[in-house]
């Protein structure tokens, strides 16, 4: 492997350069990975914009897929060239008070991907171990980069709702989030309802699984979902995701 990789950083707000940067080995408890895709989220605007205390310059990217080619001492259940994931959650320290509760994802000591360590936007990043997820060797790298932002979203909001097999949920705005919040509503038994702006989505919606498709510029779309019985659960995407 090269001494160098490429990347894509932002320098400082609103400003990015294409950089070679000098490849290292990963610190204990870390990985090395050669990044096969990167998703673009919508939170990487906080990274580009300076919204995050950051200090710069800074790799953004917390959707990463790719291939383990190094580890760090201490590492245990991982290996050279398996296929990982990286999400914007960093990895859990394993010892606060939250790690020792299992609440992992309040780890007071949990670092963000593409803020307090370079992301996923260049051929190599280093991460940390328990950060990782595994990915199935039949998901495509890019099929699989969104979901490790915008697909936990989605799935964590509906499998921890109070929502049961064959109860009515709806998700509001069919976009970046939305498309995804359909395909894992239908798939769990939930009765769907997708609601959205104008006719153009409708066909979109009922490919993706939706049962019923509320055109919300064109009806009530509360009154709507009254008429179906009530939604249990409504899920609704952020605008800025769309």
């Amino acid at each position: 492997m090269s001494a160098t990789y490429k990347a894509i950083q932002v320098t400082k707000p609103g400003e990015f350069e294409t950089v070679m940067k000098p490849l290292v080995d990963p610190g204990p408890g870390q990985v090395r990975i050669h990044v096969e895709a990167s998703g673009v989220c919508h939170s990487d605007a906080g990274t580009v914009e300076g919204s995050f205390p950051i200090s710069w310059p800074r790799v953004p990217g917390h959707e990463v897929v790719g291939r383990i080619d190094a580890l760090g001492s201490g590492v245990q259940g991982w290996a050279v060239d398996q296929r990982v994931g990286v999400g914007f959650l960093g990895g859990s320290c394993g010892y606060c008070e939250f790690c020792r509760n299992g609440d992992l994802v309040n780890c007071r000591n949990q670092e963000f991907t593409g803020i307090h360590s370079d992301g996923g936007y260049a051929e190599v990043m280093i991460a940390k171990a328990t950060g990782l997820v595994r990915i199935p060797d039949d998901l495509s790298s890019a099929d699989a980069a969104p979901l490790l932002c915008a697909g936990l979203t989605t799935f964590n909001a509906l499998r921890n709702s109070p929502a049961k097999a064959g109860d009515l949920v709806a998700v509001l705005g069919i976009g970046g989030l939305g498309h995804l919040a359909v395909q894992y509503a239908r798939n769990m038994g939930f009765e769907l309802a997708a609601i959205s702006r104008g006719s153009d989505t409708a066909q979109l919606a009922k490919k993706l699984g939706a049962h019923h498709y509320i055109d919300s510029s064109a009806t009530d779309s509360a009154a709507v979902l009254q008429a179906l019985g009530g939604a249990k659960v409504i899920v609704r995407q952020y605008k800025g995701d769309r």
